[in-house]
C-alpha cells in the first residue's frame, strides 16, 4: 500500500533591483531575506548537519564542489509556519513546511509570495532611500538562465527507482497541458520568437538529460538526488525540479495532487502494465511546451504516436480505478482524491475542446489570453518587447503591478488563511513541532532543519531532538503537551520520559 503523500514547494523567486543594472543577486537576495527577518522578534538559523546533495537514488555519491560550505555563508532561517528562508546562490527561496495534502501544500505555497511581498517592503522599511528589490515567481531571466520550483514528495524507500523512472517520465512529459505556466517565445538555441511564438511551460527548454542528479546544468527529467530527511530505511524523498512555478492555485493543486496520486499508484503497482515509454522524453518535452494546439505527437518505443493529451487521459482512467479500490488515503483521503481526479478530467475536457475555456484556472490559458488580447487590441505582433514585458509582468507578486492579480483566477484559499499560514505551521506533519517550538521557545533553539531540533538549554550541552518520520510531531500528538509545558526543560523532560 502507498505511504502518505507527505509533500512541499521549494520556490526560487527571480528578482530584480530597478536603476541598479549591476547589482549583485547575492547580496540583493541577502538583503531581501534580512528585510523580512528584520520583522520578526528571532530568528533560528538552519543546520546543514544532515545535507547531502551529492548521493544519488542509484546508489553512488558525486562531488558538489563544495556547495553546502558556500550556503553556510549565506543568509538561512527557519520560520514559525515550518518554513525555510534562505538565499540559494543568486535567488531568494522559500522552501514550504512538509504538508500532508495538496490544498495544504497549496495554502502554504500562497504564504510563500506573502512572505515574498514583506520581504520587499522590508528591504525599503531599512533602507528608505535606498533601492527596492522587486520579486517575480516565474522561473527565466530571459538571459538563458532558469531557476527552479521543486516538488518533494514522501515515497516508499522499497520501491525501485528504475520503476519510478519507467513509469513517472511520461507523467512529467506531457502535465505541462495542464501545469505550465506559460512563456513568450523560447531560449532553446538556434529557436527564434517565429519558430515558438508561445509555448506552455517556462522551464521545458531548460532540460537535457532523461535522468540525473544535476539541478542547474545538464537539468533532467527526473531528479536522482537521495536525501531522505527521514528515516532512510523506510522513504525516499522524490525531488522533482521539472516543474513551472504557478500562480494559479488550482494549477498548483493539480500539479501536486495529480503527481502524488500518479506516484501512490507507482507504488500501489496500477502503472505497471501502463504500455508508455517515451522514445526521446527530452525532445518531447520541448515539443509538448511549444505546441499551445495540443497537436504535437510522440513517439513510442511501441510504434504509436500519442499526444499529451491522450497520455494523461490513460493516466486519468487509471488514477480513477484506483481511487475506487484504494480510497485516496494516501494523498489526504478520499474526500480530497476525488475532488482532484474530478478537476483532472474537467480539465482534460476542457483542453480537448477548447483550452481558452480554462482561463480560470490554467497559468497559460490565462496570460495566452491576456497578451493575445493586449495584442489585438494595440495591434502588435508577438515579437515586440511588450509581449515579453506583459509575460515577465504577470508574474510579479506586488498586488498592484500583478496581472495575475488582475485576473479572475479561481482560488482554493483566503487572504486570512494565507495571513495565518505565514506565522502558524500545518497541523498534519512535524512541521507542527518545528513551528510551535520556534514560536514558544525561540531564545532556546540552536538551530533546526527538516528532520531535528537542536536545543539549548544553558549550561548543559545542546540537545539534538530527531524527528525522522515526517508524520510525527503534529497537532493531534504533541499539541497537548507543547501547551501543557512552559519551558523548554520541561518540554525535554516530557520528551524523554
Amino acid at each position: 500500500m502507498a505511504v502518505p503523500k507527505v509533500l512541499g514547494i521549494e520556490t526560487e523567486y527571480g528578482i530584480s533591483v530597478p536603476g541598479v543594472p549591476d547589482a549583485n543577486p547575492i547580496t540583493a537576495s541577502s538583503g531581501l531575506i534580512n528585510g523580512y527577518l528584520a520583522q520578526l522578534s528571532g530568528r533560528t538559523n538552519w543546520d546543514f548537519v544532515d545535507e547531502s546533495p551529492g548521493q544519488d537514488a542509484r546508489g553512488f555519491t558525486v562531488d558538489t564542489g563544495g556547495n553546502i560550505e558556500l550556503e553556510t555563508h549565506l543568509v538561512n532561517a527557519v520560520l514559525t509556519n515550518g518554513a525555510r528562508l534562505y538565499v540559494d546562490h543568486a535567488h531568494p527561496e522559500y522552501s514550504s513546511p512538509e504538508c500532508r495534502t495538496p490544498r495544504e501544500a497549496v495554502l502554504y505555497d500562497k504564504a510563500g509570495e506573502e512572505v515574498m511581498r514583506r520581504a520587499m517592503r522590508g528591504v525599503q522599511a531599512l533602507n528608505p532611500h535606498g533601492p527596492a528589490v522587486v520579486v517575480y515567481k516565474n522561473n527565466s531571466d530571459r538571459k538563458g538562465n532558469s531557476y527552479g520550483c521543486h516538488e518533494n514528495y514522501l515515497m516508499d524507500r522499497q520501491v525501485p527507482f528504475a520503476k519510478i523512472v519507467a513509469e513517472l517520465v511520461p507523467f512529467f512529459v506531457t502535465r505541462q497541458i495542464m501545469v505550465g505556466a506559460g512563456k513568450v517565445g523560447s531560449e532553446a538555441p538556434g529557436v527564434s520568437i517565429r519558430d515558438v511564438p508561445y509555448q506552455l511551460s517556462q522551464r521545458a527548454d531548460f532540460f537535457e538529460e532523461e535522468v540525473g542528479l544535476e539541478t542547474t546544468l545538464k537539468r533532467p527529467i527526473i531528479n536522482t538526488r537521495d536525501e531522505p530527511h527521514s528515516d532512510s530505511q523506510r522513504y525516499r524523498r522524490l525531488h522533482v525540479i521539472i516543474g513551472d512555478a504557478n500562480l494559479s492555485e488550482v494549477a498548483t493543486w493539480l500539479k501536486l495532487g495529480t503527481t502524488a496520486i500518479v506516484l501512490a499508484m507507482i507504488e500501489d503497482g496500477d502503472l505497471e502494465d501502463l504500455g508508455i515509454s517515451i522514445v526521446d522524453p527530452v525532445g518531447s518535452l520541448r515539443r509538448v511546451s511549444w505546441d499551445p494546439a495540443l497537436k504535437a505527437t510522440m513517439n513510442l518505443a511501441d510504434g504509436r504516436t500519442m499526444r499529451a493529451l491522450d497520455v494523461q487521459w490513460q493516466y486519468l482512467e487509471r488514477a480513477q480505478r484506483w481511487l475506487e479500490r484504494e480510497g485516496g488515503e494516501a494523498v489526504g483521503g478520499e474526500h480530497e482524491a476525488g475532488a482532484l481526479i474530478e478537476e483532472w478530467e474537467s480539465v482534460l475536457n476542457g483542453l480537448e475542446r477548447d483550452p481558452l475555456e480554462l482561463a480560470d484556472r490554467l497559468d497559460w490559458v490565462a496570460k495566452w489570453v491576456l497578451i493575445q488580447g493586449y495584442l489585438e487590441r494595440h495591434h502588435l505582433d508577438i515579437a515586440d518587447v511588450r509581449a515579453a514585458a506583459l509575460d515577465l509582468q504577470y508574474h510579479d507578486v506586488r498586488p498592484e503591478r500583478s496581472l495575475y492579480q488582475r485576473l479572475r483566477m479561481r482560488r482554493l484559499t483566503t487572504d486570512e488563511e494565507v495571513e495565518r499560514a505565514t506565522v502558524e505551521p500545518p497541523p498534519s506533519t512535524r512541521a507542527y513541532f518545528r513551528g510551535r517550538c520556534l514560536a514558544q521557545f525561540p531564545g532556546n533553539i540552536a538551530a533546526a532543519n527538516w528532520d531535528s531540533i537542536i536545543f539549548d538549554v544553558g549550561s548543559d550541552p545542546l540537545r539534538r531532538v530527531p524527528m525522522m518520520d515526517p508524520l510525527r510531531g503534529t497537532k493531534e500528538l504533541v499539541g497537548s503537551l507543547l501547551d501543557s509545558v512552559g519551558s523548554v526543560t520541561e518540554l525535554l523532560d516530557a520528551l524523554g520520559a
